[in-house]
């Protein structure tokens, strides 16, 4: 089977993307999480075995119907290019993170907490409350950096590897942690299933994202050996087996320093110092999002190269 259609589907994805930002209404994937808030209503029990079956009965569900539509579209290129364009679309979010963090910066440096708060929970889970000017600004620099793997590089990875069933799968596993996966005395066992299942989803897909982002680096102003340094000796401290590999990288390329207190509505976290800067600044965040969407472009720019490899190789093949 041809992965060409893949190649072009996840290059109008992005494109889609690119130029209409998320589905303003009737969103999938707010709809898969209220479906997926329903169910675990009825699910919920406090052990790891309960938040196994939650976590099966919501993801196998998606990738049973991606594999459908992927296995009917087999024979016509063109039809399944334009279902791994509207899936790409759907399921990225570069242009949404880049624009809430730009919203953020100008809050920020109009001196305007009150409004930089309300729009902190759109980028991650921490206590708005609890932040003042310079832990917004490092809440979202250290955001831009996680979501760039979360929100476009793993999409694209997996679409790349598994087509629809990669992008929608990968998707519904990434809510789902969003959803149950944090630790807090609710989910500290029901979300350990989606915790480790996105776990590993983003464990090749956030160590891309660092390789880019150090290869990126000095097109922010950044330097490359500075931000490899500070990737290869603190991403390993994070509690994260992944986020902390993005949010290094970010530190050494953008100069910064990240890590510190981090607080949450039912706890703090210490989290490891990564990089060696100063603090983050509300124009740190704007080099951030610049660096995101060059990530996004380069991961995308990878994908697809391989992916025509393989097919010319294919092609040599049975010459």
């Amino acid at each position: 089977m041809s992965r060409l259609p893949v190649a072009a589907g996840l290059s109008l994805g992005v494109l889609a993307d690119e130029l209409l930002g998320d589905p303003r209404r009737g969103h999938p994937v707010a709809g898969f999480g209220t479906a997926a808030a329903a169910l675990e209503r009825r699910l919920y029990h406090d052990t790891k075995l309960a938040g196994g079956h939650y976590l099966l009965a919501c993801v196998l569900p998606v990738l049973a119907t991606a594999a459908l539509i992927e296995r009917r579209t087999t024979q016509h290129p063109t039809t399944r290019t334009l279902a791994i364009a509207a899936a790409t679309w759907t399921v990225i979010g570069g242009r949404s993170l880049r624009r809430i963090a730009a919203e953020l910066a100008t809050a920020l440096t109009d001196d305007d907490i009150t409004g930089a708060r309300a729009l902190i929970p759109s980028l991650c889970g921490r206590d708005p409350d609890k932040l003042t000017g310079p832990g917004l600004a490092r809440a979202t620099v250290e955001s831009v950096a996680e979501n760039t793997s979360d929100s476009v590089t793993a999409p694209l990875f997996w679409g790349a590897v598994a087509g629809l069933p990669g992008l929608l799968g990968y998707r519904a596993i990434n809510t789902l942690d969003a959803m149950v996966g944090h630790r807090s005395p609710r989910y500290a066992r029901f979300g350990t299933a989606a915790a480790r299942l996105d776990d590993v989803a983003n464990l090749i897909p956030s160590r891309l994202t660092a390789v880019l982002t150090v290869a990126l680096a000095g097109q922010v102003g950044g330097s490359p050996a500075a931000a490899y340094r500070a990737w290869r000796s603190d991403a390993a401290a994070h509690p994260s087996p992944n986020a902390g590999q993005c949010e290094a990288a970010a530190a050494g390329a953008l100069g910064v320093l990240l890590g510190g207190p981090t607080n949450y509505r039912t706890h703090t976290e210490i989290r490891p110092l990564l990089g060696t800067g100063r603090a983050p600044e509300p124009q740190d965040i704007a080099r951030a999002t610049r660096l995101s969407h060059l990530v996004q472009y380069a991961t995308l720019a990878v994908l697809v190269t391989a992916i025509l490899l393989r097919e010319a190789s294919r092609a040599g093949d049975t010459a």
